[in-house]
């Protein structure tokens, strides 16, 4: 008999898993280091996207992306995040690799992301993405 503990099961990464407000508003503030906001994220996702990837580790909401899209052909990557014990296992790149494969299923032509410098190399390098010329207002500061 050992006195090791179990390992935690791999985390399952499910597309349009369910979730509560207050758990992704708890992931999110963690994440992107704000404070704890309550944000109807079950309304937003619902009206503006294409869909979702949960990704769940012991029943515990523990990474996130958002698939919005324009009812057409573009879709958006938006808020990727992975709770901080978890990062860097490459959980954030399998959940973008899911959101590629449900925008190109559901017929999108286009998957677009914007993101800060330092993430550079995790969407150009370890997702794939490339490269464009964009443009963007800031409309509130």
């Amino acid at each position: 008999m050992s006195d090791d503990p179990e390992p935690s099961p791999a985390p399952a990464l499910e597309w349009r898993g369910a979730f509560t407000n207050d758990e992704l508003n708890a992931l999110h503030a963690e994440g992107f280091g704000h404070r704890l906001l309550h944000d109807d994220w079950l309304a937003q996702v619902q009206r503006h996207s294409l869909g979702w990837v949960c990704v769940r580790q012991s029943g515990q909401l523990a990474g996130f992306v958002n698939v919005a899209w324009d009812g057409g052909v573009h879709a958006f990557v938006l808020d990727t995040v992975v709770a901080e014990p978890l990062r860097r296992q490459g959980i954030a790149r399998a959940m973008v690799a899911e959101a590629v494969r449900q925008a190109k299923a559901q017929g999108c032509e286009w998957l677009h992301v914007d993101f800060d410098p330092h993430l550079r190399d995790f969407y150009f390098d370890a997702c794939g993405f490339r490269p464009t010329d964009a443009g963007v207002i800031q409309l509130r500061g």
